[in-house]
């Protein structure tokens, strides 16, 4: 069999693509300082370059991979993801040592993406994978869709940023009736970090097993790309090389930054205009206490979530040029209201879950946190429903 040859982008789109390397690159070195927090937002721009590049290549979305195996049985992407998963949990544990060498004296790790489990949190991800579900995407998946032309996905966005601004409004009654008397469970407090990897390992494995038990078609051997740019821009890469990678980079992540998350600056642009407006209660009880895709009222112009969600994008962007996935279309005005409603959806459904796919379920799973499971689950009933949705909506 012939090998397809790789798609060669125009002068005008390789020249653009340049380009964007080019400024990528010349602001990680001007962010580049001697002092920690300079190097943090360095390092986030880069952490953000990369996620963008292995997301686009490897056409990582929550819902869409889920959507393949429920419609046609194709586990492919599914175990993408579980293989970040197994990946990532390795790596964070082994990274936890370091930080917390005794995970049994009740304390947590720091910064990692452990949350409270609650009712709020089951609804949550219910209301997020709806939102999923309707809107086309996780919205990690529109920020790096953006860059391929889905222009639709900035309604999906920005109906995010009207969520998360409900979800603060309404993030008191909660937190009282429910989340500040919710547990917050890490598995390694249970019996140390080997027995929380080991159960994790056969968690995942047992899924996986499941899924590749579920397959109804078998894909067709693929020929092996030869030369770097076939390597890189042929055709998309299998999900679970993806995954992968942003095991390994979430790892490196969490040890240099912070966890991988994509909404925290999301919301504190929404929690900013918010309270520039009067939405706000005078205090968000306990919000700011939790680890998570924290948010804040914005003093400064640059932080390290806002550069990397850039730094997503743009990579996306360039990477799409190349691999010729760059095709902008205009939408149908259904098209914008779906994302519109979903993405406020997934805005408030983020929010109240303090993270979405990113932060609470690929995060807090690493971590082994119960709840970023709790997520998981609840977040695939949500797509169910909203796949149901979906059929009927014109």
């Amino acid at each position: 069999m012939s090998l397809t040859p790789v798609h060669s982008p125009a002068p005008l789109a390789l020249g653009v693509s340049l380009a964007v390397a080019a400024a990528l690159l010349a602001s990680i070195w001007w962010l580049s300082g001697a002092d920690s927090e300079s190097q943090a937002l360095s390092l986030s721009l880069i952490g953000g370059t990369l996620f963008g590049f292995l997301l686009q290549r490897s056409r990582f979305c929550f819902f869409c991979v889920t959507r393949d195996f429920i419609e046609q049985r194709k586990p492919d992407g599914l175990l993408g993801i579980l293989a970040a998963l197994a990946v990532g949990s390795l790596g964070y544990h082994a990274v936890f040592g370091a930080f917390l060498p005794d995970p049994l004296v009740g304390r947590l790790p720091p910064d990692a993406h452990v949350g409270p489990l609650s009712w709020v949190l089951g609804l949550a991800a219910t209301l997020f994978g709806i939102g999923m579900a309707i809107s086309g995407s996780c919205i990690s998946a529109h920020l790096y869709r953006l860059g391929e032309g889905a222009f639709a996905s900035l309604f999906a966005l920005a109906g995010a940023l009207i969520g998360f601004a409900l979800g603060f409004m309404i993030w008191n009654p909660l937190y009282l009736a429910s989340i500040q008397s919710a547990p917050v469970v890490w598995m390694p407090a249970w019996h140390g970090y080997g027995v929380s990897f080991l159960l994790q390992s056969v968690v995942l494995g047992a899924l996986a097993w499941w899924l590749l038990g579920h397959r109804r078609q078998v894909t067709a051997d693929q020929p092996a790309a030869s030369g770097l740019r076939q390597l890189l821009f042929g055709r998309r890469w299998p999900t679970w090389v993806g995954g992968v990678l942003i095991g390994f980079l979430a790892t490196l992540a969490y040890l240099r930054v912070g966890p991988l998350g994509v909404t925290a600056e999301l919301g504190s642009v929404a929690r900013t205009a918010a309270d520039g407006i009067g939405l706000l209660p005078e205090r968000l009880d306990g919000l700011d206490g939790f680890a998570g895709c924290a948010t804040v009222v914005k003093d400064a112009l640059l932080s390290n979530n806002g550069l990397f969600v850039l730094g997503l994008v743009a990579a996306s962007f360039a990477s799409a040029l190349v691999a010729g996935d760059f095709q902008p279309r205009r939408p149908a005005a259904s098209e914008l209201l779906r994302n519109l409603v979903g993405g406020v959806l997934l805005g408030f459904g983020s929010m109240l879950a303090l993270g979405c796919t990113v932060g609470t379920l690929l995060s807090g799973v690493m971590a082994g946190a119960l709840s970023g499971w709790f997520f998981g689950l609840f977040c695939l009933a949500g797509i169910g429903l909203g796949l149901v949705v979906r059929r009927f909506w014109p």
